[in-house]
């Protein structure tokens, strides 16, 4: 019988750990792969490798590669790869939080990945999914978190290889947020029976760790992901600078003066 198999990005971060808790749960064949772009918060590769450790022991055995990307990219101009710009902090839908955005960055990743799957495809006669991600909530700032985008992206790798007819993305977040992101990996977690606490402690959303690895709690990704875990009802089982419910007044704050600026 022909197996599920998955070609994905894997970063360290909420959203990739959650994808691969869903295609594990799913019983997936799970190839991940995760990036080294010169990122600022590169503390995420380590917290991925925390994960595969924990799913190894517990029985889950994932085929991961890290693929270092620095010498392309770790120039682009970016809040995450440029030293002399300051990560932005505030409402992760704030104008500034552009300066977050490094230039053609999925479309990169995602041609690595496309490349690998259709590789694995012709080598094992199978047919074999691009999973992402990625999720609405980033339109805004980031386009090339958008469904049309994708929609092209597939298209042209379709023209531009032969056999592309074995691959297709698997992209289960596009329509939805960090709140429903953490709801899908609380069933797929249980399903896995795994602890929800310690998959997310070994994750990191933060653009500006400090140097102990420990989250602001003031950058746009941690304001979206600190009310996301208070929307399910959960602390976040990560360390942040300052304790938790210090973390959330400023992000449920952050949130209530951007909204009242915005109606």
């Amino acid at each position: 019988m022909t197996s599920k198999v998955a070609v994905m990005a894997f970063s360290g971060g909420m959203d990739s750990t959650a994808l691969l808790m869903r295609l594990l749960a799913d019983g997936y064949d799970v190839f991940a792969i995760s990036y080294n772009y010169g990122q600022k918060h590169l503390i995420e590769l380590q917290r991925a490798l925390s994960n595969l450790s924990y799913l190894s022991q517990n029985g889950y055995h994932i085929n991961h590669q890290i693929i270092d990307l620095t010498s392309a990219m770790s120039s682009f101009h970016s809040a995450l790869t440029d030293e002399s710009i300051e990560v932005p902090e505030g409402h992760y839908e704030e104008q500034q939080m552009k300066q977050t955005v490094v230039p053609n960055r999925n479309a990169i990743f995602a041609s690595i990945l496309y490349g690998h799957a259709l590789s694995i495809a012709i080598k094992d006669s199978n047919k074999v999914e691009v999973a992402l991600g990625v999720h609405s909530g980033d339109h805004a700032i980031y386009p090339d978190c958008r469904p049309e985008f994708y929609n092209a992206l597939q298209h042209a790798f379709e023209i531009g290889n032969w056999e592309s007819e074995n691959i297709t993305f698997k992209l289960p977040y596009i329509d939805g947020n960090k709140e429903t992101i953490l709801r899908d990996a609380e069933v797929s977690i249980s399903k896995l029976g795994l602890d929800f606490d310690i998959i997310f402690s070994n994750t990191i959303t933060s653009y500006n760790p400090d140097n102990h690895g420990r989250s602001s709690g003031t950058s746009g990704s941690d304001v979206e992901r600190i009310l996301a875990f208070h929307a399910i009802g959960r602390n976040d089982p990560i360390q942040y600078v300052k304790p938790w419910d210090d973390v959330l007044y400023n992000a449920l704050k952050t949130d209530r003066e951007f909204k009242e600026a915005n109606t």
